[in-house]
């Protein structure tokens, strides 16, 4: 790995790429696939965030790639970064991201929001039981929405944002269009999450 990150340092990463990587990092971060974001954009750390990623079974193809091109160019790693950001969008890891989840918001707090009871949030989180595939697909909305916010929020300010109400959302709250067997794909929490993402949007400029 050493070497890897050594012959990494010459490559000329373009500003594309730092954003790509940050974009990846803060999805597998509020996913609980990393511990800590990745802070640097070098092909050394690009790699072994794919690897986490890849861990979790999501991202394989692009992992593989990045680890078989011994210098992979910047638009070869802006397409694979695409790719993985891509795949974690897309794929819900419940038993990773309960925990992941839980760094921010506490059981009271995200069980109304899955529409579960306390008792039954404890025992999926604790993989006594498998999580429900619906309640998987809230889940992991949640952790890319927490992750969005928390580029702008701290823990505190990310909890607060779900009770504050809006103007975009018809002066609701966003957890007033998080109420009963939700699906991310309504149109509710379509706007919820799109105010999110506008954050990251603003913050990158």
């Amino acid at each position: 790995m050493k070497e890897l990150q050594s012959k990494s340092i010459s490559v000329p990463l373009r500003a594309d790429v730092a954003r790509l990587t940050l974009e990846a990092s803060r999805r597998a971060e509020a996913m609980g696939l990393l511990e800590d974001g990745i802070a640097r954009s070098d092909v050394g750390a690009i790699r072994q965030l794919a690897n986490r990623v890849r861990g979790a079974g999501i991202a394989a193809s692009a992992a593989d790639l990045l680890n078989n091109v011994e210098v992979p160019s910047p638009a070869e790693i802006a397409r694979l970064l695409r790719t993985m950001i891509a795949a974690l969008e897309a794929s819900p890891v419940p038993r990773f991201e309960w925990n992941g989840v839980a760094r921010v918001l506490g059981a009271d707090e995200l069980a109304p929001l899955l529409n579960v009871s306390v008792s039954s949030l404890k025992r999926y989180q604790s993989g006594e039981r498998d999580t429900p595939d619906p309640i998987a697909a809230r889940l992991h909305w949640l952790a890319l929405t927490v992750g969005d916010l928390a580029g702008s929020y701290n823990d505190i300010g990310v909890r607060r944002w779900f009770h504050r109400k809006r103007e975009r959302l018809g002066g609701r709250a966003p957890l007033a269009l998080l109420r009963g067997d939700w699906d991310p794909d309504d149109e509710g929490p379509a706007q919820v999450r799109q105010l999110a993402r506008e954050l990251v949007s603003l913050s990158a400029t």
